[in-house]
């Protein structure tokens, strides 16, 4: 039986729909976008744009804007347990109630032909922009992209630009410099840089400054974020998780906030470099530039890892960087097609001359961090019978 795309419920739909894509036709979201813009108004918008660190920069931000009494909506991807992670509106994680309600106002909205050509992340980015209507702020994430991803359909005021590094090359570049100059001209008014590990980054966006200059006749403003460690911070924070603070504060007092530090201290940041337990660490990082963070933050240390990875993901360099931390490596079984082979990553272990752990066994007197993709962390709390509520 054919699905009726104007009838069922939004589980429904987005088990029909695209979650992986080979291109990006930007035309449909446009086309949806263009419609919907016209039955409401966006708040301020916040564009995170990077390769590291954009989750847990935006809930920072939006936890912050929360605390001082602004509506605030903060859009991310992807979710780890459940789908209402993506959504977080004053606080919480939205509601089942508030999704369905979003999910009939665009099926009423949109026409069958662009319910069926829409993927999973831009029909989630359009609940998003709906849920947000007349708030204070829109705390906005980019998905794997930039210039064409489903969140800059809408102009933004401010762009936090991120770490960025190599990833996701099929879409957005080979080098560095590409990937950057992507990435950045999705901005339409204002970018702060925050923390870089590669010098192109600057580069880029100086040169992507003068190509908006001459494309689009627009004279965009660059503030870099040149101290990380200006801000005692609770010392909870992992060291990146202290340099995304920053990138925060420039924001904040660009937005003309007043400052309270301890406002940060009670941010959940579910996956993001989170104890779990008293002796297990779990991150949804999953290239080379997570790892060197992890590798630092566990520095003459021993962890035994809990791993795994897509196979496009560079998990050699991963693995060959974070070699010096680890006592133990277990490789996590997950069904997907898009996971390496079990037997390559076990060849890779072996040249590495890893100790190669066949089971998952957490003893008190160890210490464990789970790591290498949203996979690797939902399966690893699902085991464990992690609650994210408790």
């Amino acid at each position: 039986m054919k699905l009726d795309l104007k009838k069922v419920n939004l589980e429904e739909f987005l088990k029909y729909k695209t979650l992986y894509y080979d291109k990006i036709d930007f035309t449909i979201v446009r086309s949806s976008w263009d419609k919907l813009s016209t039955k409401m108004k966006l708040p301020f918008v916040i564009h995170i744009v990077g390769t590291n660190g954009k989750g847990s920069t935006g809930r920072f931000l939006a936890h912050y804007l929360h605390k001082k009494d602004f509506k605030v909506l903060h859009y991310s991807s992807p979710h780890i347990l459940k789908f209402n992670e993506r959504i977080w509106i004053n606080g919480s994680d939205v509601s089942d109630e508030n999704l369905e309600i979003a999910h009939k106002f665009l099926q009423e909205l949109f026409e069958i032909e662009l319910l069926e050509k829409l993927t999973y992340f831009e029909y989630t980015t359009l609940l998003a922009f709906y849920l947000s209507k007349d708030f204070d702020y829109l705390v906005l994430e980019a998905g794997l992209g930039g210039e064409f991803d489903a969140t800059n359909v809408v102009e933004n005021n401010i762009s936090l630009i991120t770490t960025i590094g190599l990833d996701h090359q099929s879409f957005l570049g080979n080098t560095v410099e590409e990937i950057a100059s992507t990435k950045m001209r999705s901005v339409d008014n204002k970018m702060l840089i925050g923390y870089q590990v590669f010098p192109e980054v600057l580069e880029s966006a100086y040169k992507v400054k003068e190509q908006i200059k001459q494309q689009r006749d627009k004279d965009i403003k660059i503030i870099e974020v040149k101290e990380f460690d200006k801000y005692e911070l609770n010392t909870k924070f992992a060291t990146f998780l202290k340099r995304n603070l920053h990138l925060v504060i420039a924001c904040l007092n660009e937005l003309k906030i007043p400052l309270d530090l301890k406002l940060f201290d009670d941010t959940p940041l579910f996956g993001r470099c989170q104890k779990v337990l008293k002796n297990v660490t779990v991150d949804v990082g999953h290239n080379p530039l997570a790892a060197l963070v992890l590798a630092n933050e566990f520095k003459n240390k021993k962890v035994n890892l809990i791993y795994n990875s897509y196979k496009d993901k560079d998990y050699k360099t991963v693995l060959k960087i974070l070699k010096p931390i680890i006592k133990t490596i277990t490789i996590i079984e997950l069904q997907d097609k898009r996971i390496v082979e079990k037997e390559e990553l076990e060849k890779l272990i072996k040249q590495l001359e890893l100790a190669n752990n066949k089971t998952i066994k957490i003893e008190e007197n160890e210490e464990y961090l789970v790591f290498g993709s949203f996979l690797v962390v939902e399966k690893f709390l699902t085991l464990i019978g992690y609650d994210a509520n408790s």
